[in-house]
């Protein structure tokens, strides 16, 4: 799709699915596939046992939605266990991280806006200390 269309109706065909190491995403909105300007919504899957390792988003806030299981979710330092319609709102350039402790798979919604903002998108924090100390990292394969 080009990125300059705008797509107000979305369903679950339209999304770009990506399979990463921890998880599968779902990437329903996105300048690429809805053209939004500003919002990036996707759905996240991850089996119990695996983990976003802490990163953070320069210059965007995100959101993230339990819809299904449980997540141990890190917004800095503190860390909270969130339950199917309970979220994290993370403040831009705030390390953060989700982990699925089982035994269910975990469904969220990760909201982010400022899509267009400062590359990159994703910066990883997690062999850097305090991160490294508060959860111990799981070796995954590079992602491109």
């Amino acid at each position: 799709m080009n990125s300059d269309a705008f797509k107000s109706y979305l369903t679950a065909v339209d999304a770009k699915h990506i399979d990463l190491p921890w998880c599968h995403v779902e990437e329903f909105v996105s300048p690429a596939n809805a053209g939004s300007k500003e919002l990036y919504l996707c759905r996240a899957t991850f089996p119990p046992g695996e983990a976003h390792l802490f990163h953070f988003h320069p210059g965007r806030e995100e959101i993230i939605f339990v819809v299904e299981g449980h997540a141990e979710q890190w917004v800095g330092t503190e860390k909270r266990l969130l339950g199917p319609g309970e979220m994290a709102l993370i403040p831009a350039g705030t390390p953060h991280m989700t982990f699925n402790p089982g035994p269910a798979t975990l469904k969220f919604l990760a909201i982010l806006n400022n899509i267009r903002g400062p590359e990159p998108m994703v910066v990883d924090c997690f062999r850097e200390e305090p991160w490294v100390s508060l959860f111990t990292p799981i070796e995954y394969p590079p992602v491109a």
